[in-house]
C-alpha cells in the first residue's frame, strides 16, 4: 500500500482513488478533497474492538448538517462511498 503523495503523516492509506487526497480536519477526522481543491466529504476514524473503522460523511446543504453514509473497514471503501455519493 502507498500513501497519497501529499498525505500528511498519520493519514489513512489510500490505494485506489489517486484523484482524491486527505487533509487533516481534526482528531481522527479527514477531509476528502478533489483535484480542484473542493471538499467532497469526510472520513472519521472510529475505534472498534476489532480494529479501526472509517465513517463516511457528507455535508447536506439543505439541512446544514453532516449525514453519515456508512462505516467501512477500509479507508478506500469509505472514500469511494463519498465519491460515488456526489
Amino acid at each position: 500500500m502507498t500513501l497519497t503523495l501529499d498525505a500528511p503523516a498519520g493519514a489513512p492509506r489510500l490505494t485506489r482513488r489517486r484523484d482524491l487526497r486527505l487533509v487533516e480536519a481534526g482528531p481522527a477526522l479527514w477531509r476528502i478533497v478533489d483535484r480542484s481543491g473542493r471538499a467532497i466529504g469526510h472520513i472519521q476514524v472510529v475505534g472498534h474492538d476489532q480494529g479501526d473503522r472509517y465513517r463516511a460523511r457528507r455535508f447536506h446543504a439543505a439541512t446544514r448538517a453532516f449525514r453519515d453514509l456508512g462505516e467501512f473497514w477500509s479507508a478506500d471503501d469509505a472514500v469511494e462511498c463519498v465519491a460515488l455519493a456526489r
